[in-house]
């Protein structure tokens, strides 16, 4: 038997004119985690679209165990064995987790549908696992970071030889990425191969064997993990070093600008807490502690009963809308279906929430202003793009992050809530909207930043505030608390 599974050669792909691959090569042994770097844009989507059948490369070869190809289509590379679980999910909402595991794959009895064995065959699925899920509860009911844990549950259990995940830790907490961790190294064992993208590096040394690096569509190199340092990976990854990783400055003043009490709903149980003119606050805590709970009640996106004043004001937040008008701006964790409008252009996604700025004579919006301000913002923030007016769904997750800010900027908020602001993004771009942060706060705009990430909630906050059970379960200075202590705190129980 050949020890290697994959082996890609030469693959080139353009779009319109664009080279997205050029002359790239993958080699991925059999039984082994091979990691894919590169930042948003390098050519690791095409790449694993391109193994999917998802599109079929311009030239270039792909031999498969053994077999050469020119490319594959979708159902021949699932008859192959080969599985992907994209970033973005592929679920139906409104069927079960039972459901979305066995779409198009029902165990059948006769003519009916067998429920009691595919229920069971959930449940078995899940056990390996190693995580607790309701199988007959229906997807849009569970946590984000559950409705990843159905995608990669639902991969694992056809008989994959070539098993892709991208990003698969993006919105899981520890205790789950040991989870996955713990079924990758049970799949190894079973001689599967596994092509693991992911932007966060200090997983690499845990799970990975070997890593190919990706620079603008181009091979750059593979080599063995381990056999270079971290710092090292990055400057091969991003074609330059890189300072450090997190911007220094506390910008925080004793002015409080927001000061909530009480606030309480199904989800947030009895919180208040006072933000500061300049201060990042930092939320931390376990997947479902209530974190983003306590975000949306703030922005009026849930309804919430308690207390909230803004600059000495008390309010009424019953609406988003109403929220804005109080200066407040969400980024939320879900940037595609919440914070942009994926089929409209990078200009209207900038310009959405202050149309007021650039209507002229209702309902008549003034074209040239409009573009004026849309290009100054995106200029601000670097966005890098072929022009505004193509669509935003165009742009790497990176670039797609930096709209959805821009499209808050543009609103003069004063408090900006950040939900996971880098999730899915590359290093160096990570860099660029952690120096935006500190900018600014620097500015005397107000920052809550939730994040899963430990290290860029220390590094970047003032202050942290531990959610647990909906509940603040503590409160510690970023500049002497550890990773260790912040999660004692999440964990520990009354």
């Amino acid at each position: 038997m050949q020890d290697n599974l994959l082996v890609m050669k030469d693959i080139v792909k353009t779009y319109s004119g664009t080279v997205a691959l050029n002359h790239m090569q993958l080699t991925v042994r059999r039984g082994t985690v091979h990691a894919l770097l590169g930042e948003n844009g390098a050519g690791k989507s095409t790449l694993i679209k391109t193994l999917a059948g998802a599109i079929r490369p311009d030239s270039g070869t792909i031999e498969y165990e053994g077999q050469t190809y020119q490319g594959f289509e979708p159902k021949q590379a699932l008859e192959l064995g080969i599985g992907v679980v994209y970033q973005e999910f592929n679920l139906v909402p409104y069927l079960t987790v039972a459901d979305n595991m066995f779409l198009g794959n029902e165990p059948v009895k006769g003519i009916h549908l067998n429920r009691k064995q595919y229920y069971k065959k959930a449940k078995e699925i899940f056990e390996m696992l190693g995580v607790d899920v309701d199988v007959k509860a229906q997807v849009k009911n569970l946590p984000v970071a559950y409705q990843q844990m159905v995608e990669i549950a639902k991969t694992a259990s056809k008989q994959v030889k070539l098993l892709i995940l991208d990003e698969p830790t993006a919105a899981l907490s520890d205790s789950e990425v040991n989870a996955l961790f713990q079924l990758i190294r049970r799949l190894k064992k079973q001689g599967v191969s596994i092509i693991y993208i992911s932007h966060r590096m200090e997983e690499l040394d845990e799970i990975a064997d070997d890593v190919t690096i990706l620079r603008d569509g181009e091979y750059v190199e593979t080599l063995p993990i381990g056999s270079c340092t971290r710092e090292q990976l990055i400057a091969k990854m991003v074609g330059r070093e890189l300072g450090k990783q997190f911007p220094q400055g506390h910008f925080g003043t004793d002015k409080v600008v927001l000061k909530v009490e009480h606030l309480q709903n199904s989800y947030v149980k009895d919180v208040s807490f006072e933000l500061h003119e300049g201060e990042i606050l930092g939320f931390g805590g376990l997947v479902g502690a209530g974190r983003t709970e306590v975000a949306r009640a703030i922005f009026g996106a849930d309804y919430a009963t308690g207390k909230i004043e803004v600059m000495g004001k008390v309010v009424t937040i019953r609406s988003p809308r109403e929220a804005i008008q109080n200066g407040i701006a969400f980024i939320t964790e879900n940037r595609k279906t919440e914070g942009l409008i994926l089929k409209r252009s990078i200009r209207e996604n900038i310009t959405i929430s202050s149309l007021d700025k650039v209507i002229r004579h209702k309902p008549t919006i003034h074209k040239k202003e409009e573009i004026k301000l849309a290009q100054e913002y995106a200029d601000k923030l670097k966005t890098k793009c072929a022009g505004l007016e193509y669509l935003v769904s165009s742009l790497s997750g990176g670039n797609q992050q930096k709209v959805v800010l821009a499209k808050w900027l543009l609103t003069d908020s004063k408090i900006i809530i950040f939900d996971e602001p880098t999730r899915g993004i590359d290093i160096g771009v990570k860099q660029e909207i952690y120096q935006i942060m500190k900018d600014l706060a620097k500015q005397g705009i107000s920052i809550i930043m939730i994040s899963s990430e430990m290290p860029e909630l220390i590094g970047i906050s003032d202050r942290i505030i531990i959610m647990r059970h909906g509940k603040i379960a503590g409160e510690v200075n970023s500049e002497d608390c550890t990773q260790e202590q912040i999660l004692d705190i999440a964990l520990h129980e009354d």
